[in-house]
């Protein structure tokens, strides 16, 4: 599988991780992708895909593409074979400039690119992408689209710089503390949150704090969970493996089972961080 990335030029990325093209075989049929503080956009341009997100029984076909905003649960990810587009990785509060409804709306709720930017504008893309000559081409024609589409968001900064605080601190910083330092209310602080990043500070401190921890442990060696939980500022192993379940869908032990799964089977693949096979 084909995979590059990139930090895109100012002002997106403030906004933005990184915009990336993927390409050929995925590892497995189905991915399953824990809940993190990073929101979405995909551009398909092969067939369509699958998704089944938050409590959703079923999975739905998105032909077109994806946004959704930070999850709050573990979704799952049916991608075709071969599979073909450019996305972009947002940072918390990175999609709401792009959004046409506040970004609680696509919580655990993926939109299609139609939903988002209408079918006239997105057929017209994936029509460009598709003629682009190379991967770096495809990327300038997505950051070209992202620049036009941007646009000023009330309270942008201020979540900016909120959101920025619990992500420095791994999720561990007080949230009283931050509206006294944003001079803001609590009641206002949240309404912002749920507006542009989709979810509470409260809900974003967890997913940072539940990420850090994950994210530094070695699969590879031995593994004392209690101490997994003490470090990451949890009050008991108990609070940690509920917070597992919810966003990964799996056990502590499962989940470790599942990594060693994807490493064995699929060493250095470019797909070998975050996402999990699914069940």
């Amino acid at each position: 599988m084909e995979y590059g990335s990139r930090v895109p030029r100012p002002p997106l990325d403030g906004l933005i991780d990184d915009i990336y093209y993927l390409e050929g075989v995925p590892p497995y049929s189905r991915l399953m992708l824990p809940a993190a503080p990073a929101p979405l956009l995909i551009v398909n341009l092969g067939d369509p895909f699958l998704i089944r997100a938050g409590t959703a029984v079923e999975a739905l076909e998105y032909a077109d593409g994806c946004a959704v905003t930070t999850p709050t649960r573990a979704w799952e990810f049916g991608y075709p074979t071969p599979t073909r587009s450019v996305g972009v990785h947002f940072k918390p509060w990175g999609l709401a400039p792009f959004l046409p409804v506040p970004a609680a709306e696509l919580c655990d709720r993926p939109a299609t690119m139609e939903q988002i930017w209408g079918r006239p504008a997105i057929t017209e893309l994936r029509r460009r992408l598709s003629l682009a000559d190379a991967p770096d081409e495809m990327l300038m024609v997505l950051e070209e689209e992202l620049e036009r589409r941007l646009r000023v968001i009330d309270g942008l900064d201020l979540i900016r710089r909120t959101s920025g605080a619990i992500a420095e601190t791994g999720g561990t910083v007080p949230i009283s503390d931050l509206g006294v330092a944003a001079r803001a209310s609590s009641t206002y602080l949240a309404k912002r949150f749920k507006a542009i990043v989709g979810v509470t500070p409260k809900r974003l401190a967890r997913s940072y704090r539940f990420s850090s921890a994950v994210l530094a442990i070695d699969v590879a060696a031995p593994i004392d969970w209690g101490d997994v939980a003490a470090d990451a500022g949890y009050f008991d192993q108990a609070h940690f493996v509920h917070e597992f379940r919810e966003f990964t869908g799996l056990t502590p032990t499962r989940y470790i089972e599942v990594r060693r799964r994807f490493l064995r089977d699929h060493p250095g693949h470019a797909l070998d961080g975050w996402p999990l096979p699914a069940d």
